[in-house]
């Protein structure tokens, strides 16, 4: 038995490629570990993520918050499903944390972790499916890119998408045991309909492989039953939203379809151009910046395989590399369809972002084969090993570091709200009856779950002239559950129009509710606000609907001020990387700080 064995050992010597093989177990830990800093660091970049998916889940699990226009029952174009299953986690996490910041915390960090099991998955398949050295490149890229930090833990529809997309990215790589075409089309289907219904197109290119190959191999009849097997798992997930929704909108709402239509079929007087649009050049410029050479790379993909699958006489080479090149495409497909649409948000990348992580990693390991060629009948197999060694480390490390740096930057520059807020958990002299006033700093309002229970956020007019928040319904009596969700809300609209009932107002003023039952929406005048938020910059003197009320130390006094990055005062290259704040730094390139501030009315004024 011992000899056998060791015979068997000696038939299967340990390949190069083995040498970079990482159990998923450890992988999964230095994913998890990334995800985990941008759970508790990550400043949050967009306020949609606030008023759309924080503020709503705080409804639900704290009675009160603010709503958009899109949770309207008229409009019902957001998924309470979605919601919901945050919603689970938060109350979960309250039964045994001290507070609603900490809650806020865990949420993300639950989120955080999904994100590593699914980054840990796929690196794991592509290792089996691919090579090794290809998923070291692609966790590389995954751990050192911006991108990728404060998309791994952000509670947006978007981000759900990406998970699934791992997920179904691993099942349609993996043929091991067979084809797993049907989980593939249900992790892309449960993405789309749970998260954001437009990332269901990445499963395109997938399916033509599977209808390519089944045509070649004649196994047609197999892959109609794996389509209906995925499709039927879809369904019932479709089945699940469709009880969800009703339950909460009280009537039949298909949540995905209303999307679509109001992204696609809305008309010119309306759709997402209403909330502005970008240049051609904003997603190449974004992906530049939050992914660098990597970007770079992934673009290279496609014509390096095409490259190599004309360049390779063999028949098993090709085959691999005609799969691989479906992997390649819906980097490209998403990066083309979204580049034509005027309104362009960072976060519509998301579900693509494993994808450019594989592409990158992909034509890394191609151009290391042949940068690293010994041929000495090629050019660069006259270059020094060494020296290859040096040009490959050098670019790699640079790479990394960029993004790193970048990561740092913007969490030094940007992370203040997260911070200032927290200070209201710290009074204990607040109540329910005070309010926190948002004036121009709206849209860094990180969500209730960062004022102390019973204490509501009001906005302050400011230079801004779109629509607002108002708040879900807290009528309790006669309403049954969650009365927010189905009541309309008053003064709501899809075409970004202001509100002035959204506002404080000069004086206490009641808007009915458009329901059959009235639900009326107190305004409050402005100086009634408890506490103000405000950010004042170098040399910042306001304007007439945005005051420097920080210098109004006759009205408010200081509770906490932190440093936020004056972006207007400070460098490009400040604003892209973080640059330590030492005399050694020419005084052009450091970065510039205004006051981010809670402010507490004093009680003279």
């Amino acid at each position: 038995m011992d000899k056998a064995n060791a015979s068997s050992s000696k038939a299967k010597p340990k390949t190069s490629a083995d040498k970079f093989r990482v159990q998923p177990v450890i992988a999964f830990y230095i994913f998890a570990a990334a995800n985990l800093l941008a759970a508790f660091y990550a400043p949050i970049q967009d306020c949609d993520e606030v008023y759309n998916y924080w503020e709503p889940t705080h409804y639900l699990t704290h009675g009160y918050g603010l709503q958009t226009w899109e949770y309207s029952p008229e409009y019902a174009i957001r998924s309470w499903l979605y919601i919901s299953l945050h919603a689970i986690v938060g109350k979960a996490g309250s039964l045994f944390l001290p507070s609603k910041t900490a809650e806020f915390f865990f949420i993300r960090s639950v989120l955080a972790l999904i994100c590593a099991a699914c980054e840990s998955k796929l690196f794991s398949t592509i290792a089996k499916a691919l090579n090794p050295r290809i998923a070291i490149m692609f966790m590389m890229v995954m751990l050192s890119s911006p991108g990728i930090f404060h998309a791994s833990a952000a509670y947006l529809p978007s981000s759900f998408a990406m998970y699934c997309n791992m997920m179904g990215i691993s099942a349609f790589l993996d043929w091991r045991g067979g084809s797993k075409t049907n989980t593939g089309i249900m992790w892309f289907g449960i993405g789309g309909l749970i998260g954001w219904p437009f990332a269901t197109a990445l499963v395109l290119p997938f399916l033509l492989q599977e209808v390519l190959m089944a045509y070649f191999t004649q196994e047609g009849i197999e892959l109609i039953r794996f389509v209906l097997d995925g499709t039927t798992r879809c369904t019932g997930t479709m089945l699940l939203q469709l009880a969800v929704e009703a339950f909460f909108y009280h009537k039949p709402v298909i949540v995905p379809w209303n999307l679509v239509r109001y992204n696609i079929f809305s008309g010119s007087d309306r759709g997402p151009d209403a909330f502005g649009t970008e240049p051609f050049s904003f997603y190449f410029r974004n992906l530049l910046l939050n992914f660098n050479i990597w970007m770079i790379l992934a673009l290279l993909a496609s014509p390096l395989l095409v490259l190599q699958f004309f360049a390779s006489s063999q028949a098993t080479s090709r085959f691999a590399l005609f799969r691989s090149f479906f992997f390649t495409f819906p980097f490209y497909m998403w990066l083309a369809i979204f580049t034509i649409q005027p309104h362009k948000e960072e976060r519509f990348m998301y579900p693509m972002y494993p994808f450019l992580g594989l592409n990158a990693a992909m034509s890394l390991h191609t151009l290391l084969g042949w940068f690293g060629s010994p041929d000495p009948t090629k050019i660069v197999g006259k270059i020094p090993a060494k020296l290859k060694l040096l040009l490959v480390a050098s670019s790699i490390i640079l790479a990394c570091d960029a993004g790193l740096l970048r990561i740092i930057g913007t969490i030094t520059a940007y992370r203040a709200p997260l911070l200032v807020y927290q200070a209201l958990q710290e009074l204990g002299s607040i109540s329910s009856s005070d309010t926190v006033c948002l004036g121009k700093e709206w849209h860094r309002y990180p969500s209730s779950y960062f004022l102390p229970n019973g204490a509501h956020a009001k906005f302050v007019k400011s230079e801004f002239n779109g629509l607002l928040p108002g708040e879900f319904s807290e009528a309790k009596v006669g309403f049954g559950f969650f009365p927010g969700t189905w009541l309309i809300p008053a003064s709501m609209n899809d075409r970004n129009i202001a509100d002035p009932s959204k506002y404080v107002s000069s004086s206490p003023t009641y808007v009915a509710s458009k329901a059959h039952d009235s639900t009326d929406i107190m305004q409050i005048d402005v100086r009634h606000c408890s506490y103000l938020v405000d950010f004042a910059g170098l040399d910042s003197n306001g304007t007439l609907l945005e005051p420097n009320h920080i210098a109004d130390e006759f009205t408010w006094e200081k509770v906490q001020c932190t440093a936020f990055l004056d972006a207007s005062k400070t460098n490009l290259i400040g604003r892209l990387l973080w640059l330590p704040d030492l005399p050694i730094i020419p005084e052009r390139f450091r970065r510039q700080w205004g006051k981010y501030c809670l402010l507490r009315r004093r009680s003279n004024s």
